[in-house]
């Protein structure tokens, strides 16, 4: 049995779905390297019309977490994969850092959420105290709720900064009155075009210099850093200018083995997209980093970078479209519908292709159902399969 698959030229290719899914792997965090998934929301279409905020099925999203931390994986929470910035608003994701909080207490997992200022108003500028103040409540909210934070790349900042002394000042300011060290994003502007010059520059050796001197100042209130640029050079010479006892978290969804699997001195820890429709396959090679098996962990992880190239294809800012489809395929989640409508924010055939990549790498626990659904994907939009 195959299935009919449209392609990007036009014409049409036949797939013959996968018979051996990888299984769900149950284990303990992995010791060797720190591994977050920065997780995606599900969206409930039911939300009563006009009310407050998106509709979120809380139900299906927390469920998705609890898979990712029954893997061993961490959870990143509220951060672009939850759609923050791109529908999701302040105060439904106060209430996801909440609730994923509380879950994780109860299970023991890992988590870290987004702490930015996006409840300032996109549409006007803003002082660098009103920066700092919105930044200062959602950082408050997240070490309330009892987890670590990420200091997210901000727009309003990005905007209102005349250069790189306004970046030290607010980041400074942040990371003396932190209760507990955090972790500071890097998010280049593949990801958001309204990053760009971010930390003062349009030039990455000026940028990493502005970076590399908020993290020295106060090196024992940074755990980590994040760094989103999918650029495996300048993430490689950022980790080894690193204070001591300063983790490298990449954001590369396109160089991630080679990054974590590191080069025999240094390594980076991962907080990742990607993994959110990889974490079976992810769980298993950290595993793999935990014997010492760095040729068992590349042959387990190189496989997925074509599905995670391809989810992150530009304009790079739409792979949650790609990582939602997955969930709905696995059966994670009941609709193929997003936050603000987003589902329609790729074309058939860039979903087609991610259907076909991931079902190649067994990620679908029941072929069946993710072919039919598929099937009717495909229908809806008039294509016969």
């Amino acid at each position: 049995m195959s299935i009919r698959l449209p392609s990007a030229d036009g014409g049409y290719r036949l797939h013959r779905p996968n018979t051996d899914p990888c299984a769900l792997l149950r284990c303990g965090p992995p010791r060797s390297r720190r591994f977050y998934a920065a997780a995606h929301v599900v969206a409930d279409p039911r939300a009563a019309p006009g009310a407050p905020g998106p509709g979120v099925d809380w139900g299906a999203t927390l469920a998705f977490r609890h898979r990712l931390w029954a893997q061993g994986l961490g959870v990143a929470e509220a951060m672009d994969t939850a759609q923050r910035g791109m529908g999701l608003d302040w105060p439904t994701a106060a209430e996801l850092i909440r609730r994923s909080a509380a879950e994780a207490r109860g299970v023991g997992g890992r988590i870290v959420c987004g702490a930015g200022t996006d409840q300032l108003a996109p549409d006007r500028a803003h002082s660098l105290a009103a920066i700092t103040a919105a930044y200062e409540e959602q950082l408050a909210h997240v070490e309330a709720c009892g987890a670590g934070a990420v200091l997210m790349a901000s727009r309003a900042l990005a905007a209102a900064a005349h250069g790189p002394e306004d970046y030290l000042e607010v980041y400074g300011g942040l990371l003396r009155q932190s209760a507990r060290p955090v972790v500071l994003h890097w998010l280049g502007p593949m990801f958001d075009p309204a990053l760009a010059g971010y930390w003062g520059h349009h030039g990455l050796e000026e940028a990493t210099e502005v970076f590399l001197k908020i993290i020295a100042d106060r090196p024992e209130k940074v755990d980590g850093i994040k760094v989103s640029l999918l650029d495996a050079e300048r993430e490689v010479d950022i980790r080894r200018r690193l204070p001591a006892g300063v983790r490298c978290y990449t954001g590369d969804d396109y160089h991630y083995p080679e990054l974590i699997a590191g080069d025999g001195e240094l390594a980076s820890d991962a907080l990742l997209g990607v993994f959110d429709p990889i974490a079976p396959i992810a769980a298993r090679a950290a595993l793999a980093l935990d014997r010492d098996d760095a040729a068992g962990f590349r042959e387990l992880l190189d496989p997925t970078v074509p599905l995670a190239r391809h989810l992150f294809a530009p304009p790079t800012r739409f792979y949650k479209t790609g990582v939602v489809l997955l969930a709905w395929l696995a059966g994670y989640q009941k609709r193929f519908t997003m936050v603000g409508g987003l589902e329609s924010a790729r074309p058939l055939a860039h979903l087609a292709t991610a259907y076909e990549l991931a079902d190649g790498l067994g990620l679908f626990p029941d072929p069946e159902r993710a072919e039919d659904r598929m099937r009717g994907l495909l229908a809806l939009h008039g294509v016969a399969s």
